[in-house]
């Protein structure tokens, strides 16, 4: 009876031990599975149930600076500069309504508010200057400003050219379409020289030589160059132009090969 009483207690304690077991394997699982829902979001199944989620930028921000930021991207606001013209406009007060070209040193001679400085400064920017400027004359001027006039961007091309001057700079252009705007080069033109000259800041001037006859000759416009507003491109005169005044032809083709040029 001994045996049978103690056979029968250690089968109810593993009984019990196994259900405990039992418990706290169910538990550990549901926790896991609490977890990775948590991770996958809610209503997310399938392929991306593990994925962690990701929040999409909010448009319509700006840097530092105030310039906007669109795609991740910064795009620069355009900024006034002498011989720039604006428009001012008052909601409340047409009277003061004007329209002004931005000085030679940068300011602006707002009527009857005086000199406001707007060399630099983005349209709000200026907006803001402006109804600061008003505040003793009007109560909460509401000011409204646009760009009227503006230099555009663009590149110059002198030397031996059909037609040297100054151009508009509308799309992505190199130095050998620039040529070709211009005129095309001369029969006097030494095409293996062509300067490009690059104003860095106000003392710094960046030159770049390049060979517009190799490229043309090999099609290797790859090393061609690319315009940015305000460049220049010089092409100088051959060496046989320079002397074939002093020279006649019969002579200057015994002592000078045009192949070296």
């Amino acid at each position: 009876m001994k045996s049978q009483f103690i056979c029968v207690r250690f089968i109810a304690t593993a009984l019990l031990a196994l259900g405990c077991c039992s418990f706290a394997f169910a538990q550990d699982q549901k926790t896991e599975l609490g977890e990775s829902r948590e991770s996958s979001g809610p209503g997310l199944t399938g392929a991306g149930a593990g994925r962690s989620r990701t929040t999409a930028a909010k448009p319509g921000k700006a840097d530092g600076l105030g310039n906007p930021i669109l795609g991740g991207e910064r795009h620069p606001l355009y900024r006034l500069r002498p011989s720039d013209v604006v428009e001012i406009s008052f909601t409340i007060a047409p009277e003061f309504n004007q329209t002004l070209t931005i000085q030679p040193d940068g300011y602006v001679t707002l009527k009857d508010a005086g000199m406001v400085d707007a060399q630099g400064l983005n349209l709000e920017q200026f907006g803001n200057a402006v109804q600061q400027a008003y505040r003793g004359y009007l109560h909460e001027p509401e000011v409204a400003v646009a760009l009227k006039e503006f230099e555009r961007p663009y590149f110059i091309v002198g030397g031996e050219v059909g037609k040297p001057g100054k151009y508009e700079l509308r799309s992505d252009t190199t130095v050998a379409e620039a040529v070709q705007i211009a005129g095309g080069l001369t029969q006097q033109a030494k095409h293996s020289q062509v300067v490009l000259f690059r104003l860095v800041n106000d003392d710094l001037v960046e030159t770049r030589l390049l060979n517009l006859k190799k490229m043309l000759k090999e099609s290797g416009l790859k090393e061609d160059a690319h315009l940015r507003p305000g460049d220049m491109i010089f092409v100088p005169q051959n060496a046989i132009s320079k002397i074939a005044r002093f020279l006649t032809k019969p002579s200057l083709s015994m002592y000078l090969s045009p192949a070296q040029f």
